[in-house]
């Protein structure tokens, strides 16, 4: 399963999707700081699952329809932070959903995460991140899940790594930074966290538009 993780920059980088699933060929495509209403209903041979609805700028998922079907689809609200309730910028943090392997039949679980910004301290993304992940159990006891996304936690990851690995899960950093447009503020953003999933390899693709640089994850379920 290969899946591309990617925070849009509002929105500025979304017209880069087309020649990245062209070129990159993924199963699963998970955004950030997308424009909802703008994103169109497939992207070269990708079809959107759901995106949110709570804000403009939120998270969508598109999938290869031939490879998943969809079985339950959810988005998650998580703590605010001081930035989020004076600027109210997103209600919905996580967007996941089950899906069920056309050729296996087996389920499991993918979703696109957005952390609270810099503003907000490493101890508040550590709590969206747990409550995420359990919240995501949700659509299935025991399944396998995959959250990506842009997690905005650059340094201390080995306090995030204890935390994620107490609570059975694995966290994955790409092979390169995710965010290089301020040099004090470069680092990996962008990884993800899993249970019960093989990942090979996530590389991080060439800048574009956006602030972030996309990532390439290839996993397999165990």
């Amino acid at each position: 399963m290969r899946v591309i993780s990617y925070n849009l920059r509002k929105h500025r980088a979304a017209t880069e999707l087309a020649g990245l699933v062209a070129e990159h060929a993924p199963d699963i495509l998970c955004l950030q700081e997308c424009d909802t209403a703008a994103l169109p209903d497939a992207i070269g041979g990708l079809s959107l699952v759901q995106a949110t609805s709570g804000n403009r700028l939120g998270l969508a998922l598109y999938l290869r329809s031939n490879t998943f079907r969809v079985e339950k689809v959810r988005t998650i609200g998580l703590k605010k932070s001081l930035h989020d309730r004076v600027l109210k910028p997103a209600n919905e943090r996580v967007l996941g959903a089950r899906l069920q392997d056309i050729d296996t039949g087996h389920s499991l679980i993918v979703a696109s995460f957005h952390a609270a910004p810099l503003t907000a301290l490493n101890s508040l993304r550590r709590n969206q991140i747990r409550a995420a992940l359990t919240e995501l159990q949700s659509l299935g006891d025991s399944l396998p899940v995959l959250m990506v996304g842009d997690y905005n936690y650059p340094v201390f990851k080995e306090s995030l790594g204890q935390s994620v690995r107490d609570q059975g899960y694995r966290l994955t950093l790409s092979d390169d930074r995710t965010y290089t447009r301020y040099r004090v503020f470069r680092g990996h953003y962008d990884f993800a966290t899993s249970v019960g999933f093989d990942i090979s390899n996530i590389t991080t693709l060439p800048q574009g538009t956006s602030d972030h640089r996309p990532i390439l994850i290839t996993a397999e379920a165990a």
